[in-house]
């Protein structure tokens, strides 16, 4: 069976260089077939072996919502039903791979997502992360409807697109999350407490499949044992050059 994974880019954020790498990090792990797609406004240098699909326009915010990854939103457009079909794993393009994703086809047959790391900081406690989530690429979930419904009052009352979507899946009785710690954060999750952080590697739990790197740092900073809050030291993660400089 050929696993279907997907991806997003547009603007300037993530050059085609990252999508590329997220190809060689599944050809890596996966076990068995696999095709990675794209949807992006831009082509251009992404690798012949990744089918790129043009990104939709999205319904009411329009095509310059760049914060919060909004646009993200585009995989559920009718448009799209037609040209990509079936089970579907999304992954962010700074998210890093250490083990076969196989599992994440099984566990949910409608829809699954990361558990967010930090309940407290949003205003629903089931708020997932959309870092890493399961679909099936042809079902109407409703998503372009109810934007459709709420109009620009969207981004008032929901905080990101993770958190709408979430909503949205809640409301139909779909939201399921992943087991504990198959997506791990890496600053939460990797990253010892302090003051042990301030001497000990940051290591994956044994569990995790995929490393998730939301707010700072970004893998190539992890590498290095740079880009972490004052409060939040951190030493370098040299297991990490393999998976991040590929």
């Amino acid at each position: 069976m050929k696993r279907q994974f997907i991806c997003t880019k547009w603007g300037t954020k993530y050059p085609a260089s990252e999508v590329n790498r997220l190809f060689r990090a599944l050809t890596r792990v996966q076990q068995g077939a696999f095709e990675l797609i794209c949807v992006t406004d831009d082509a251009q240098g992404i690798v012949n072996e990744v089918r790129v699909v043009p990104i939709p326009d999205l319904p009411v915010l329009g095509n310059q919502v760049m914060n919060h990854g909004w646009r993200k939103l585009t995989l559920f457009a009718p448009a799209l039903r037609p040209q990509i079909k079936g089970p579907t794993v999304y992954l962010d393009l700074d998210v890093v791979l250490l083990k076969p994703l196989n599992d994440f086809f099984t566990f949910d047959p409608a829809f699954a997502v990361i558990k967010d790391y930090k309940n407290l900081r949003y205003r629903n406690s089931w708020t997932g992360n959309t870092s890493t989530f399961f679909y099936v690429a042809d079902r109407d979930y409703g998503v372009f409807d109810r934007l459709r419904a709420l109009g620009h009052a969207v981004q008032d009352r929901y905080r990101n697109e993770q958190e709408f979507l979430c909503d949205v899946m809640r409301q139909q009785g779909l939201l399921t999350y992943w087991p504990d710690k198959w997506c791990a954060s890496y600053k939460y999750d990797c990253v010892p407490t302090f003051p042990w952080s301030l001497w000990q590697t940051p290591q994956p739990p044994p569990q995790a499949r995929v490393l998730v790197f939301h707010g700072n740092p970004k893998p190539e900073e992890a590498l290095a044992g740079t880009g972490a809050k004052w409060y939040r030291p951190m030493r370098p993660a040299p297991w990490l050059k393999p998976l991040v400089e590929q």
